[in-house]
């Protein structure tokens, strides 16, 4: 027999469920010996009061000789025989489809531009020890995506999607933590995820898929209306049933590409400003009322969303524990973002803080484009302010809102180095001014929050797509184009690994809705 039951716990007492055994047996009005096992089914901090707590949703096993496994099990067949299908981009969403695909009994022809794991790794070096930027293998471009090497969040508010439960699961049977099934916010870490990729590649071959690394899209076979298949960086045509694009939003050539075949595309919303970095000490003492977390509590993390003069100014990609990375994918670039290791142990906080720009915003309504050529000015200009390095331009928050110059920048966890600038004073005046104010309101919701002990560091500009690409609700397809399937983030239908995943499982379905109908 099994047994729901919701039960509010100590920290301590979270971290070993069996020491709530007299606890659960007297809610369930039962011997606490009748008690074979129990899951957790979720667990969250409730830190709203001094007296913290965390809520756990449990199932309980009684009186079972044979307990039912706990990690998910799935099978991938053969289908080296089967039609096959093109997936532009080996990130969640192509991974995603091309998992789901094999799946639904099709083949996966997966090309990615960047390099796998192992040797991406290389190039990542590059950039924080030579201010070397690869332009197809780095932050962004690889296997995996962008998510590989820049923490592995999983938490997603896109519930009506897909399945958030199947995804993870997904992620558990190719080696991820037990714990990301239970959490209220699971987090895999970039120290896991890239082993966590490398099975998936390994599932994806073994069905009989194939996955080919620096093997780039320069071109589209496009006839009339119908996509017919790719052209390849070293001169050949690929062709296949379908092409499933899964770019990411970090790939603008395709989308140029794209616009000069007569693709439809159409400028969207989407966020730019800074990553603000304090030590992790300080988050935690806001978050857990002035005490010190102890053996118990994860590093704190924070979410604020202030409106300023009619935009959104909010937080992006918190990182408790975590490190400040380099994520340009040009050379001329300069680009930052945020990722925490699963322990999430290191002395620093760090989170995009960022502000909501909207098409009309920036003029030119009539260019789709018109968005992601302001994220290059940005990021060309921020490249300039470092003395065309990697060395990231950062002012102290205060200084910041009150428009002084910093002599001085704190220590930071962003390896290639920080260079003191006036970010309030290049960085746009729609970012700037509503930063500006921003910062002051969520310093009077959180004591000690706005401090010269922080610093922001430039530029935070890829926090989602400014191009999307439509397509058709129904059939998922281009709205225009047939046999074409843009998904995940870089085509504008998705924010993050998971809404990617599930996205690219509803294309993956769509395809082989239609193959097989």
């Amino acid at each position: 027999m099994r047994k729901d039951i919701n039960i509010t716990a100590t920290p301590k007492q979270a971290s070993d469920v069996r020491s709530l055994y007299p606890e659960i047996a007297k809610k369930l009005n039962i011997d606490k010996k009748r008690i074979c096992d129990i899951i957790v089914r979720r667990s969250s901090i409730d830190a709203r009061r001094s007296n913290i707590k965390v809520n756990l949703s449990l199932l309980v096993d009684i009186d079972q000789k044979e307990l039912p496994p706990k990690r998910p099990s799935f099978s991938y067949p053969d289908v080296s025989s089967s039609p096959s299908v093109i997936i532009v981009g080996a990130g969640p969403a192509g991974m995603f489809a091309a998992l789901r695909l094999i799946e639904l009994g099709l083949k996966p022809i997966v090309l990615e531009r960047g390099k796998d794991v192992y040797d991406r790794k290389e190039d990542i070096s590059a950039i924080h020890n030579k201010h070397i930027v690869h332009p197809d293998s780095n932050y962004g471009f690889g296997e995996g995506g962008a998510g590989t090497f820049s923490d592995g969040k999983l938490y997603t508010r896109s519930k009506k999607r897909g399945d958030v439960r199947r995804i993870l699961e997904i992620f558990n049977f190719h080696g991820a933590q037990d714990e990301i099934l239970i959490e209220a916010h699971p987090h895999i870490g970039t120290n896991v995820l890239p082993k966590v990729v490398m099975k998936m590649r390994e599932s994806i071959l073994h069905a009989g898929g194939e996955v080919h690394f620096g093997t780039k899209v320069v071109d589209f076979i496009l006839e009339k209306d119908y996509m017919k298949g790719v052209v390849l960086n070293d001169g050949k045509e690929l062709f296949a049933n379908a092409v499933l694009l899964a770019t990411g939003h970090s790939a603008r050539d395709i989308y140029y590409t794209l616009y000069e075949k007569g693709v439809e595309l159409e400028p969207k919303a989407f966020a730019m400003g800074v990553r603000l970095e304090h030590p992790q000490e300080v988050i935690d003492h806001i978050q857990y009322h002035g005490k010190d977390r102890g053996e118990y509590l994860p590093a704190a993390s924070y979410s604020f969303v202030e409106q300023v003069k009619d935009r959104g100014v909010y937080s992006f990609c918190m990182c408790p524990g975590g490190i400040v990375v380099p994520a340009a994918t040009a050379p001329d670039e300069l680009v930052v973002n945020g990722m925490s290791p699963s322990s999430r142990g290191g002395k620093f906080a760090n989170a995009g803080l960022v502000v909501e720009i909207h098409p009309e915003d920036l003029g030119n309504t009539s260019d789709p484009l018109v968005g992601l050529k302001y994220q290059e000015r940005l990021e060309k200009l921020c490249f300039e302010e470092a003395g065309r390095t990697q060395n990231a331009p950062a002012q102290r928050m205060i200084d910041f809102v009150l428009g002084k110059a910093s002599t001085t920048i704190p220590k930071s966890s962003y390896r290639p180095g920080l260079t003191p600038s006036r970010l309030d004073q290049w960085l746009p005046e729609n970012i700037s001014s509503r930063l500006r104010r921003g910062f002051e309101l969520m310093g009077r919701r959180a004591k000690g929050f706005l401090t010269n002990d922080a610093k922001i560091i430039g530029v935070e500009s890829r926090t989602s797509s400014p191009v999307r690409i439509p397509r058709d609700m129904d059939t998922l397809s281009h709205i225009r184009v047939k046999n074409f399937y843009p998904c995940g983030e870089g085509a504008g239908y998705a924010g993050g690994i998971v809404s990617s995943a599930m996205d690219g499982e509803r294309c993956a379905e769509m395809i082989a809705q239609r193959l097989k109908g």
